[in-house]
């Protein structure tokens, strides 16, 4: 089995990437370099809505710094691409993805693959997304779960890659487990975690003719850029000052599980 791995710049790329490199199946990795990941909060906020964006971001980075590699480390033996957003998609790209004749592709951390390149991609082609499809679809979707007070929500989820955002037949859900003083950001770092574990897992022992896949049917929410705001973090941490895992294992707040697919049990 060959696999090419596209992915993005920031410490959770990196550790899925390398993760999935150790597996010795791999033979051509991509990165496409991200925007910085830790944003300036919007002048029109107020002090404490600011206060909470620089929380939220600071933490986020720290988190992911913590847990994660800043650099990648990538054998000889694999070929490497670094792009732009601009470069993602182009006739060099592509090339570069045919000329290793892989049997797998597997996305995550860049932007939207084209139609061209997916025309041209190996027989398998996944995207690994950073939420639970297809309830949680599209952007931020590990925080929403807390903001709806379901953190056994967050998770990630592997999926078929096609035209239609984060909407492909799925292969494998991975979620962690929840501990006690787990915050918003150690429980999406753990999701990447188990997620790059499993996929491992799958890459490694299971054969790629006797996976199965289960269509997105069930009813969910495409979560645009948009409808993040600032204000939201208000319920992470000034109504529940981060708490909410805790609270959650305490049975504050009803439990329901999500119905979840996995490649292997």
């Amino acid at each position: 089995m060959k696999v090419i791995i596209m992915t993005g710049s920031h410490p959770r790329h990196y550790y899925v990437a390398e993760q999935l490199i150790k597996t010795g199946k791999v033979v051509g990795c991509l990165i496409e370099h991200r925007e910085s990941f830790v944003p300036d909060p919007p002048a029109s906020l107020n002090d404490q809505d600011k206060q909470n964006f620089i929380r939220h971001f600071h933490d986020r980075d720290q988190s992911e710094r913590a847990m994660f590699p800043s650099t990648i480390t990538i054998p000889d033996s694999v070929s490497v691409r670094n792009v732009t957003i601009d470069q993602l998609n182009s006739p060099e790209t592509i090339k570069w993805m045919t000329s290793l004749e892989a049997d797998v592709l597997i996305s995550y951390g860049v932007h939207k693959l084209s139609n061209e390149l997916l025309a041209e991609a190996p027989e398998y082609a996944w995207n690994i997304h950073g939420g639970l499809s297809p309830w949680y679809r599209g952007t931020t979707t590990l925080f929403w779960p807390f903001y709806m007070l379901q953190p056994n929500w967050a998770g990630m989820t592997v999926h078929k890659l096609t035209a239609k955002l984060d909407a492909g037949d799925i292969l494998h859900h991975s979620v962690p487990e929840l501990n006690y003083g787990d915050g918003i950001h150690d429980v999406a770092n753990k999701a990447v975690k188990q997620v790059a574990e499993d996929l491992s897992y799958i890459l490694t022992n299971l054969k790629l003719e006797e996976l199965s896949f289960v269509p997105q049917k069930s009813a969910g929410k495409l979560f645009l850029s948009s409808d993040w705001k600032p204000e939201h973090l208000r319920v992470i941490y000034q109504l529940f000052d981060n708490n909410i895992v805790d609270r959650f294992l305490d049975g504050e707040f009803p439990r329901t599980e999500p119905p979840l697919v996995r490649a292997f049990h």
